[in-house]
């Protein structure tokens, strides 16, 4: 049998999401609180590899194995991590390799006094922020983009070219949600484009040079790179994008609570 699992976490204390030696991941959690659980090895494939600091509000994963209930799992799991369901898959479904896109969201908070509660979950931003120049750059996205100066220079990637299903800023006052979704992302790639975007907001940079970094422009010429708090995998597709999909919806309705 195949389980599905749905995930959601606080990244802050965990090196990410891969398992590591001698350092707490969330996937090295989730395997151990199976294991307890199921009294068998567990291996999980997960759809989006978060890095240290990031977090999920429905990461997905799977595992050959039986199905597990969320309650003793949880029970077992730090208050960090959540295993919202546990369902069958269909044979030979894989988290990673059968995903369609992923999407993300980029959360800021742009005010001048910080949030004793945004800590940790949100940027703040303290700065000039024009929402309009981000709504701008957002929509130059969509598409088969070159993104090669949005991630390190330094890198394994050999593929720079993304097919962005849609991009978007959702702004609620002081609070910014930058939303996008991609057949595939590179690492750093949704923090640089975040701090590059908030140089634009900001005067420090025209939106006719943002529009000139999607041709393939190399990394120094992209601007900073946002820190890791700010950014949630948001969900996985599977042959749909995840998105316009109705049971997107409460994801979606979760961010703007928060607020």
């Amino acid at each position: 049998m195949i389980a599905r699992l749905t995930i959601e976490y606080d990244g802050g204390r965990f090196a990410g999401w891969a398992r590591q030696p001698g350092r707490s991941t969330v996937q090295g959690e989730l395997e151990t609180a199976l294991q307890t659980i199921l009294r068998e090895p567990v291996s999980l494939t997960v759809a989006g590899r978060t890095d240290a600091g990031v977090h999920a509000l429905a990461q997905v994963a799977s595992y050959e194995g039986a199905l597990a209930d969320t309650k003793p799992v949880n029970a077992v799991l730090p208050p960090e991590i959540a295993v919202l369901a546990c369902e069958a898959a269909p044979d030979g479904f894989d988290a990673r390799r059968d995903a369609t896109s992923r999407a993300y969201v980029y959360r800021v908070l742009a005010r001048r006094e910080r949030s004793a509660f945004e800590r940790g979950r949100a940027l703040w931003w303290p700065h000039r922020c024009d929402p309009e120049a981000l709504e701008a750059c957002a929509a130059l996205l969509p598409g088969t983009r070159d993104f090669t100066a949005f991630t390190p220079t330094e890198t394994e990637h050999v593929r720079f070219a993304r097919d962005v299903l849609a991009a978007w800023w959702d702004v609620s006052g002081p609070a910014y949600s930058f939303w996008i979704e991609a057949d595939a992302f590179m690492r750093s790639m949704i923090r640089v484009l975040v701090g590059t975007m908030l140089e634009v907001a900001g005067g420090r940079r025209s939106p006719e040079s943002f529009e000139a970094l999607l041709e393939g422009r190399p990394r120094s010429q992209a601007g900073a790179t946002a820190p890791p708090h700010g950014l949630y995998f948001a969900g996985a597709g599977y042959g749909a994008p995840v998105l316009g999909e109705e049971a997107f919806a409460p994801v979606f309705a979760r961010v703007r609570g928060d607020r």
